[in-house]
C-alpha cells in the first residue's frame, strides 16, 4: 500500500464514510492516476479539467456518475492532500433529477393487500411502515423490535448510524402473527436457502417482492423499495410532521436532502399555487 493510498484510507474511515463509499472513492483516483501515468499528487487543476471532459464526452459517462468521480477527487486533492483551492477546479456537472412519482396512499394499501403470502406483506408493512432503506430491512433482526417501548432499533444503517423508529400498533399486530407463522430465529426475514445457519435475505427479494406485488395490484408506476420509502416520508409531511423529524427518522446527513420531500407533497404545492 503506497503511502498516498494509506492517508486517503485513514482520512475516509475517520470521517465514518460507509465501506462500499471507500472502495468506490479509491477506485476512481486510481483510475484518474492511471489515465495520466502519474501520481495523483503530481496532477493538477488542468489535468482535472481534462480528466472531467474525458469522462463525460469521450466514455459517455452519465453526469450522476461523473458526479461521483468528482466526489472522490475532491475528497483526495482537498482532504487528504489539502489543497482546498481545489474546490473551484472540481464543479459538479449538472445533473438533471427526476422527482420520483410516489405512490398514494390508496394505492400503498392496494400494494399491501396484493402480497402474495403473509412473508411479502409483512415485508411490504415494514417497508412502509417505517421508510427503512433495503439493506437495513434486510439486516433487520428479532432483537432490533421493542415492542415495550414500541420501538424499531435500526443498527448501523447507513454512515454506520443507529436511529430509533416507531413501531405502529398495525405493523406489531402484523409482525406476531407473521412471528408465530415462520418462527424465525435471529433475522426477521432470514433466507430459505441457508435453513441451518441462519441468513437475511438478498436485496433481490425485497426488490421481486415490490414488483411482483405492484403487478397483482395493477399499479402502473415501477415501484421500488426507495420509492416505498420516498412514499412514506411524502405521507408524514403530508400529515403534519415537520421536517426536521421526518430527517431524523430517515437517518439523512442534512436537511437539504430531506427538503426534497417538499416537492413531493401534493399538500405544500397547493398551499403555494
Amino acid at each position: 500500500m503506497t503511502h498516498l493510498r494509506k492517508m486517503m484510507l485513514e482520512e475516509l474511515e475517520r470521517r465514518n464514510y460507509s465501506d462500499k463509499t471507500i472502495r468506490y472513492y479509491v477506485r476512481f483516483v486510481e483510475r484518474f492516476a492511471q489515465h495520466f501515468g502519474k501520481s495523483p499528487d503530481k496532477l493538477g487543476p488542468e489535468h482535472v479539467r481534462s480528466y472531467q471532459a474525458y469522462l463525460l464526452k469521450q466514455r459517455r459517462l452519465s453526469p450522476k456518475s461523473v458526479e461521483n468521480h468528482v466526489a472522490a477527487l475532491r475528497f483526495f486533492f482537498v482532504h487528504t492532500l489539502g489543497r482546498r483551492g481545489f474546490y473551484q477546479f472540481l464543479p459538479y456537472p449538472k445533473v438533471h433529477r427526476k422527482l420520483p412519482n410516489i405512490l398514494s396512499r390508496e394505492e400503498v394499501a392496494r400494494l399491501i393487500e396484493a402480497s402474495s403470502s403473509l412473508f411479502q406483506r409483512t415485508l411490504l408493512m415494514v417497508l412502509y411502515d417505517t421508510g427503512m432503506r433495503r439493506a437495513e430491512t434486510v439486516r433487520l433482526k428479532l432483537a432490533d423490535i421493542d415492542s415495550q417501548r414500541m420501538i424499531i432499533h435500526v443498527v448501523d444503517g447507513k454512515g454506520h448510524k443507529d436511529r430509533d423508529l416507531p413501531l405502529t400498533p398495525a405493523l406489531l399486530e402484523t409482525l406476531r402473527a407473521y412471528w408465530r407463522w415462520l418462527k424465525p430465529r435471529t433475522y426477521l426475514f432470514p433466507s430459505r436457502m441457508h435453513r441451518d445457519h441462519e441468513q437475511p435475505i438478498s436485496d433481490k427479494t425485497v426488490w421481486h417482492a415490490c414488483a411482483e406485488a405492484a403487478k397483482r395490484a395493477e399499479i402502473r408506476k415501477k415501484v421500488s423499495p426507495h420509492l416505498i420509502r420516498h412514499s412514506w416520508a411524502t405521507h408524514l409531511l403530508e400529515a403534519g410532521t415537520d421536517l426536521r423529524t421526518i430527517q431524523l427518522l430517515l437517518g439523512h446527513e442534512d436537511l437539504e436532502t430531506t427538503a426534497r420531500y417538499l416537492h413531493l407533497s401534493a399538500q405544500h404545492l397547493h398551499q403555494v399555487s
